[in-house]
């Protein structure tokens, strides 16, 4: 039961994480590099408690890499401005195709890392989804610095 609550928890701040998103929203750096830190760590957190196989460990490192690529392309296809003298980000139809075929391509990878041998519990969504969001967090970065205009301060 604590697994599903777990999970309801983070999709629900995902949806609202893209919800807020595709509205525009002023880009806090800690928010950027906050929520996939916090998913990174309670899904390698949950790791620990597993006795990972050698095939576990390159089937994960694999769908590390797709995620990462995955938050890569989908931060390409955001919209970076200027508003109130901060940097600002919004989420594009794009972006949202994107988070779609990342799903479907997860569900997938997923579902042939499983039959050839990988444990279910070796695919933390939390994992999978903060590893994503770094990829995304990283590129937005690097946009920003172009750009070369201020994060937002952290909401009060």
């Amino acid at each position: 039961m604590r697994e599903w609550l777990i999970a309801a928890a983070v999709l629900a701040a995902v949806v609202v994480l893209v919800i807020r998103r595709l509205r525009g929203e002023p880009l806090v750096a800690r928010e950027v590099f906050g929520a996939p830190a916090v998913l990174i760590a309670i899904g390698a957190y949950g790791l620990t408690k597993l006795g990972l196989t050698a095939a576990d460990a390159v089937w994960l490192a694999l769908g590390s890499a797709i995620g990462l690529g995955f938050g890569a392309v989908r931060a390409a296809t955001t919209r970076l401005f200027e508003r109130d003298g901060v940097l600002w980000l919004r989420y594009t139809p794009w972006t949202f195709a994107v988070w779609v075929v990342a799903a479907a391509v997860n569900f997938g990878f997923g579902a042939l890392a499983v039959s050839a041998g990988m444990h279910e519990e070796a695919r933390p969504m939390t994992l999978s989804i903060g590893v994503s969001l770094l990829g995304e967090a990283l590129v937005v970065a690097r946009r920003a610095k172009v750009i070369g205009l201020p994060y937002a301060r952290p909401r009060a």
